[in-house]
């Protein structure tokens, strides 16, 4: 075996650990009993201790000085520029410290659930502390006297920095907050209202993923506090949760499809090796928000929903498709970033990442963190945060040390914009299949032209190669200006 085939074979076995370790995650959150977590978190720390020892292994580094990478192919190359990365990455990290974070992490996820629905932050602070005290010291090893919260952003967005997400969200600002103003001052459609049983939502959010093309023989569907999609290749779960809102199921599970959809995409050639997973949580966003909105939210699609939540539920109050679409799509206030309407989502965003990125550089006590998230929230939005589910505590990211993570949020809603104007070009007559409820039209475009490839390109390359330009906010705040302009008059 050559030096090449030799590492790919290592990382083979490393690539299925590490689904392992994903299972076990997403067992905590789906299925394991609560008493369970003080072992599980000794599991999942022994599990990252094995993980991290492959990705330094010593063989590794010899196996990656023997190879030339000039001799190989694009796609060997590719699988290179990723092992190369996680094992320089790797390398820095102290193996107990990544094990510590394991742990940590682990059972801070549990306390941060109780606390949330304790309404108790002071019982979530002292564990809150531990986490961003272990991940700044993350930080300042990956980022070796760089800045602490690039070298964070690039485990998400590789070739991104705080500085390129700051002068993207500054532009966007203000004509996201002039469209909001223009939205809140207008007569808004009607609200949802009625009676919408937990099973009734569960049976229909079945169908909106089967309809997305969620393949079922290789995933399942589970209820959780906060829904995400776990695994890649033949292995890939989604969940969701219900409320008195259907559109909170219904949108969450569309999302979460469009996440796995990208995983159950990518050629099965990369089936466990690095180019097997989507390239960036920004472009892994783009496929869940535009299949969430873009497409979900569209007037055809929504249309053919009305008629399934006629059939589901009966009379629900709304009594057209028109004011049902307007419905879907009613700007509301509102505290939680999940069920953020498209207008008002990426100011949610906008919020978490001044905060987590003060928090990370030492600028933000964690003391201090309600405080300065109940009066940012004030300025943005105008109204004071009601409980700290509605604030602070309401998202899983910080609790398990995801910094870094939320900005990919509205870069995928960037990507997404990009991606819906190249479909709507290539597919002209899109709307009238989504009016049936078929998608595959969109879905087939995307899977083709982004999806199958899984990490071959970098996240910019992956983007540009599907449309045919370099990502851009322009098509976003277009087609967000034109569609709500026309639901509200403006």
């Amino acid at each position: 075996m050559s030096a090449y085939d030799e590492l790919m074979a290592f990382e083979h076995s490393t690539q299925a650990l590490g689904q392992v370790a994903g299972r076990l995650g997403w067992d905590q959150e789906a299925i394991m009993p609560k008493g369970a977590a003080p072992q599980r978190a000794e599991e999942m720390a022994a599990m990252e201790s094995v993980l991290h020892a492959r990705r330094i292994d010593p063989k590794v580094g010899a196996w990656l000085a023997e190879i030339d990478d000039a001799q190989l192919g694009e796609v060997e190359r590719a699988q290179m520029r990723h092992i190369r990365k996680s094992y320089e990455r790797t390398s820095k990290v102290p193996a107990d410290l990544a094990a510590e974070i394991a742990k940590v992490t682990s059972r801070a996820q549990g306390i941060w659930a109780q606390a949330r629905a304790d309404e108790d932050v002071a019982a979530f602070l002292p564990t809150l502390k531990d986490v961003v005290a272990l991940k700044q010291q993350e930080g300042q090893a990956l980022a070796a006297g760089g800045n602490v919260y690039d070298a964070m952003i690039d485990d998400y967005e590789p070739e991104m920095t705080a500085v390129e997400i700051a002068a993207m969200f500054d532009a966007m600002r203000p004509r996201l907050v002039a469209l909001r103003e223009a939205v809140l001052a207008a007569k808004a459609p009607p609200q949802l209202v009625g009676d919408f049983p937990a099973d009734k939502q569960m049976a229909l959010t079945a169908k909106l993923a089967a309809s997305f093309g969620y393949d079922f023989d290789h995933g399942r569907i589970d209820c959780v506090t906060h829904p995400f999609c776990s695994g890649s290749g033949l292995d890939v779960r989604i969940t969701t949760r219900t409320s008195d809102e259907p559109f909170n199921c219904f949108y969450s599970t569309i999302h979460e499809v469009g996440h796995a959809a990208y995983e159950q995409g990518i050629s099965r050639d990369y089936l466990l090796t690095p180019l097997g997973r989507g390239v960036s949580m920004g472009v892994h966003e783009s496929q869940s928000r535009i299949y969430e909105n873009q497409l979900g939210r569209g007037r055809a699609y929504t249309g053919w929903l009305f008629e399934q939540m006629k059939a589901t539920f009966g009379d629900f109050g709304v009594k057209t498709a028109d004011d049902f679409y307007g419905t879907v799509n009613r700007v509301n206030d509102g505290y939680i970033r999940t069920e953020a309407d498209e207008v008002q989502y990426n100011l949610h965003i906008m919020l978490r990442f001044d905060l987590e990125r003060a928090l990370m550089l030492g600028d933000l006590a964690v003391d201090d963190l309600e405080a300065a998230w109940n009066d940012r929230f004030a300025s943005d939005f105008g109204y004071a945060v009601d409980k700290p589910s509605n604030g602070v505590l309401q998202d899983v990211h910080w609790s398990v040390g995801l910094f870094g993570y939320f900005p990919t949020y509205s870069l995928g809603n960037v990507y997404a914009g990009c991606l819906n104007e190249a479909l709507r070009n290539a597919v002209p007559n899109l709307d009238a299949q989504l009016a049936q409820g078929d998608t595959s039209a969109a879905t087939g475009w995307l899977r083709q032209n982004l999806q199958q490839f899984g990490g071959l390109r970098t996240p910019a390359d992956t983007i540009t190669h599907a449309t045919g330009a370099a990502p851009s906010g322009e098509p976003l705040l277009a087609y967000l200006e034109a569609k709500f302009g026309d639901l509200y008059g403006l």
